[in-house]
């Protein structure tokens, strides 16, 4: 059973407390299968039905966005499973822009995505431009009422799967940054194209896109033309401090584990709990868990009092908790021995899964040039 102790900090309130323990149930029941799927897709979808059913999927999508509740209801699916806490993050993610900049007609697609109807992707990364969105190369060029897209996405998650893409793209109205749009761009347009699957070590729906003139109505503008930069930053201040909590799941989880396997293996003639070297390295595991925690839910509590911006703390969480969730789910593959590098085995599958979410929403060494900055700029 995992600590929950710090759900009684005061940055949580008693519905954070209810949601946090009403999902842990639900995923006791419906998440209890630690086996890989045969097929990624169909698992997907079947995660994002079966959490839109239940109404899991309510806090991904709305007028307001309560930022602790995303960041606990990662945790807590990344705790269970590595996929459905993806299922989840990617509904959020992918309709971030529509929550935060939609008009009333773009706004229908939440109903349908929250409630699992719908499956959403975030399409910022391009192969040149992976943390530098200013360098994006994908033109979306105006033609009378309508866009034309052109160019090229990668690693885009829940590609070849979405109903719905949010595509940043140049549109030319100054250099740099401050030339880009955002644009919702339906899977069935003709043109666009899943120009390639990609495969990782954690299996995960991943694809490169392609769009050859692409015809979209100016109506599928989010904002207005040349805030896509700002609108894709303004998604990630939100949404950034979720990867720190979903980095924070796996911790606890691979901590469980070995507190388990510490308690049960014996070594020398006792259990491993009963060596000093091993309380130590249990010990350091605790400390990280804690202190990523207390760095996630200061950055979510800090968003949700109504900060315009929580680049700095976002950046905090995210590099913290995913490099500290890496120490500590190696230090648990260690104490589990061989069966620590079995495949299949929980922290195995833990090991696979951590590692993504030190590149993926910025980069650990872009967090600290963020976190650096902040400080230069410190009066």
């Amino acid at each position: 059973m995992s600590d929950t102790t710090f759900l009684n900090w005061p940055f949580f309130e008693a519905r954070h407390r209810d949601w946090a323990a009403g999902l842990d149930a639900w995923c006791r029941e419906h998440l209890a299968d630690h086996s890989e799927p045969g097929d990624v897709d169909a698992r997907c979808r079947e995660l994002v039905s079966m959490l839109g059913r239940d109404g899991w999927l309510q806090p991904t999508a709305g007028d307001q966005l309560d930022v602790r509740t995303l960041c606990l209801a990662r945790e807590t699916l990344a705790r269970y499973d590595g996929l459905a806490d993806f299922a989840f993050a990617m509904q959020g993610l992918g309709t971030g822009a529509i929550s935060l900049f939609g008009q009333e007609a773009q706004r229908d697609w939440l109903e349908r995505t929250r409630t699992g109807q719908a499956i959403a992707a975030f399409a910022l990364t391009e192969s040149a431009s992976g943390s530098d969105v200013a360098n994006i190369a994908t033109t979306a060029e105006r033609d009378g009422d309508d866009y034309i897209l052109d160019g090229e996405k990668t690693w885009i998650s829940n590609g070849g799967i979405a109903d719905l893409y949010v595509v940043f793209a140049r549109t030319g109205e100054a250099p740099g940054a401050k030339g880009l749009s955002a644009f919702i761009v339906e899977a069935d347009r003709p043109g666009f194209e899943i120009r390639e699957r990609l495969h990782t070590s954690a299996p995960h729906p991943l694809a490169r896109l392609g769009f050859n003139r692409v015809r979209i109505p100016a109506s599928n503008r989010l904002g207005e033309p040349g805030q896509g930069f700002k609108i894709a930053m303004s998604v990630l201040d939100v949404f950034r401090s979720t990867v720190g909590a979903a980095a924070l799941g796996f911790a606890r989880r691979a901590l469980d584990e070995s507190l388990t396997r510490a308690r049960e293996r014996e070594l020398f003639g006792g259990p491993l709990a009963d060596l000093q070297m091993v309380q130590g390295h249990l010990a350091d595991m605790a400390l990280d868990v804690d202190a990523s925690a207390l760095l996630v839910y200061r950055a979510a509590w800090t968003k949700d009092q109504g900060a315009a911006r929580v680049t700095r703390e976002a950046a905090m969480a995210k590099l913290y908790a995913t490099e500290q969730a890496q120490r500590v789910i190696d230090q648990a593959v260690q104490l589990h021995g061989g069966d620590g590098v079995r495949a299949g085995h929980i922290v195995e599958c833990l090991y696979r899964e951590i590692r993504a979410l030190r590149i993926y929403e910025g980069a650990s060494d872009v967090q600290k040039i963020v976190i650096a900055r902040s400080a230069l700029a410190t009066d």
